[in-house]
């Protein structure tokens, strides 16, 4: 048996969790603005179990790679089809219920909502994932701890400890910068490989001026000297505000890459569910901190993802209701449903041929 497929269990818990709140979103402002939610279901495909809560019904379902929000108002045929059976069940028929009932309440249809209250069912989705991302970035700090400006460790035969530098030394100063936090340390020191720096410490009740030059790592071009910072552990506002630097921070990395693979800059790498199972698996052995990093890291992507504008996307819907709100007139219901039923083709298309090359790659 392949080593990834025991890592299975590891990606339904992981994409289980990322689903779930992505639906959770759209699934939470289409009931706030008064839209009614036929079903709420994780996974696709034939129905493993589920409940019947109120007017929804809620499910789990085969395929764990997705999940879905039914509701009113959204497609006309489906409509008709929930009318029918909730008709039939008082004795009536399909055809009966189609002629002689009101289909949906209007004020519970997701196409009499106004643009503002659709586009915010729609986004509420990736914006949960990007919440999601904040969270257990967040989650990362608070466990990992925060790094402060006092050395950890100096290791032995390196800059910081042929001139003298000590554990518990607080750096205040690089040359003229006074600094307060280790991203300001880590900042000047890396930009200055094979530099001379007049580093200034606190040590007891003194301070103390040494002559440091870092040495240039040869992967990332980066000075070092040889030191690790001690932590503390922060507090919740203060874990929420690092997950948010980290989470933009990643953003914006993982939008320049975007860029670059459009420009042909670099080549256009994508992973499907083998390699992102394989990855989840690998981090899952390294320790709860890698797995909940690459978890943030996805829960990032996907929302990311899913504001593209492709058809079958979210991007794609938030598109059409702000052609809608330009215009002033719907663009006609069968037709936006067509091309989503297109686009999620082409997706599906997409996913097999990744997969058959993550696959590949697995068994070699």
């Amino acid at each position: 048996m392949p080593d990834w497929l025991i890592y299975i269990p590891y990606a339904i818990l992981v994409f289980g969790v990322l689903v779930l709140v992505h639906e959770l979103g759209h699934f939470a402002v289409a009931k706030l603005v008064g839209v009614q939610v036929y079903e709420f279901s994780i996974g696709f495909g034939p129905r493993l179990f589920g409940f019947q809560k109120g007017e929804t019904a809620y499910n789990l379902r085969v395929f764990p790679l997705g999940g879905f929000v039914r509701m009113a108002g959204m497609d006309p045929e489906e409509d008709r089809r929930e009318a029918g059976e909730n008709n039939g069940a008082k004795g009536e028929t399909t055809e009966e219920a189609s002629a002689d009932i009101v289909v949906v309440a209007p004020e519970k249809s997701f196409a009499n909502k106004t643009v503002l209250q659709r586009m915010a069912i729609i986004a509420a989705g990736p914006v949960m994932n990007f919440v999601l991302a904040v969270v257990l970035f967040a989650i990362i700090v608070w466990a990992s701890g925060v790094p402060v400006n006092k050395i950890d460790q100096v290791l032995p035969d390196r800059p910081a400890a042929e001139v003298g530098i000590k554990p518990g030394d607080t750096i205040t100063r690089i040359d003229d910068k006074k600094v307060t936090a280790w991203e300001d340390i880590l900042e000047v020191i890396h930009n200055s490989p094979e530099k001379q720096l007049q580093i200034e410490v606190r040590r007891d009740q003194g301070t103390k001026i040494f002559e440091v030059t870092p040495e240039k790592d040869p992967e990332t071009q980066w000075g070092l000297i040889g030191i690790t910072p001690q932590t503390e552990k922060p507090g919740v506002l203060q874990s929420l505000k690092q997950g948010s630097v980290k989470t933009y921070e990643m953003l914006s990395l993982t939008i320049m890459f975007i860029g670059k693979m459009i420009s042909q800059e670099m080549p256009v790498e994508l992973s499907g569910p083998v390699r992102i199972t394989y990855e989840l698996g690998k981090a899952a052995e390294m320790g709860f901190i890698f797995l909940v990093n690459i978890a943030g890291f996805l829960s990032l992507q996907i929302g990311l993802f899913n504001l593209l504008p492709i058809p079958a996307l979210d991007g794609s819907r938030l598109v059409f209701l702000g052609w809608e709100g330009i215009r002033g007139t719907p663009v006609d219901q069968a037709k936006e449903n067509f091309i989503h039923m297109v686009g999620l083709m082409f997706l599906l298309l997409i996913m097999v041929v990744i997969t058959y090359q993550d696959i590949v790659q697995m068994l070699s």
